[in-house]
């Protein structure tokens, strides 16, 4: 028997959930964005007190590892890392894009790929390319989208766009291959099976020293209405 806490912060969606042996315990979801850092320590008190109630022990945390948020990212990781260290259990990083890909295969056809795409900034996105099987026909990287992007894959698949960043790219990406669903986000009850694979595998990161996949660096900018006075 397992019993996993998952946890995805990697995008404007906070969410918590609680499995045993591949089935959901408890759930928690919130769909607003910017309030992460308040509602994950929510969302895991509620669990651990639930684990607590019941007699329950985890066996291992997973935890979502981008790319994504930056913050997001920093919040979820560090709140796994205190799990991990604080209960002596092993920690689960999965990759962003494949807890997304993984959710989809059911809805898609035997030679269409899927492409999860996460928000960066104004026309960026970061996109990885899957098959059916799940297995990577093009790593993941930030791109700058644009009418020509991806038309060699496009002229040979049909390729299934999703995730906040394919939103922005609907209008852009006209090619008669490309397909777009909506409102398709990374879930941490989407994460419960590549989670049960992984702790099944024994494939675990070091909680001290991992660090999540920002793929790009974090920058910081001020308001261009932002003064700040002379201090002279």
């Amino acid at each position: 028997m397992s019993i996993l806490l998952s946890i995805e912060t990697a995008t404007p969606v906070c969410s918590c959930t609680l499995s045993r042996d591949g089935v959901i315990i408890l759930n928690r979801e919130d769909f607003r964005g910017q309030s992460h850092a308040t509602l994950l320590g929510q969302y895991v008190h509620e669990i651990m007190t639930y684990v607590r109630e019941h007699h329950l022990t985890l066996d291992a945390v997973a935890v979502s590892s981008g790319p994504g948020s930056y913050t997001g990212l920093r919040i979820g990781v560090s709140e796994a890392k205190g799990l991990s260290y604080g209960l002596d259990i092993p920690m689960i990083a999965l990759p962003t894009s494949l807890i997304m890909a993984s959710m989809m295969t059911a809805r898609m056809g035997e030679d269409e790929l899927l492409c999860p795409m996460i928000d960066a900034r104004r026309m960026e996105v970061y996109a990885t390319f899957f098959n059916r099987s799940l297995q990577t026909v093009r790593p993941t990287s930030a791109d700058i989208v644009d009418g020509d992007s991806y038309t060699d894959l496009l002229e040979k698949h049909k390729v299934l766009f999703f995730g906040n960043g394919a939103e922005k790219c609907r209008g852009v990406l006209t090619h008669p291959n490309a397909m777009f669903l909506e409102e398709i986000h990374p879930l941490s009850s989407g994460m419960i099976p590549l989670a049960e694979k992984a702790f099944a595998e024994k494939k675990f990161v070091d909680s001290a020293y991992f660090e999540p996949f920002y793929l790009k660096e974090f920058i910081a900018t001020v308001a261009k209405n932002k003064i700040i006075p002379d201090q002279n």
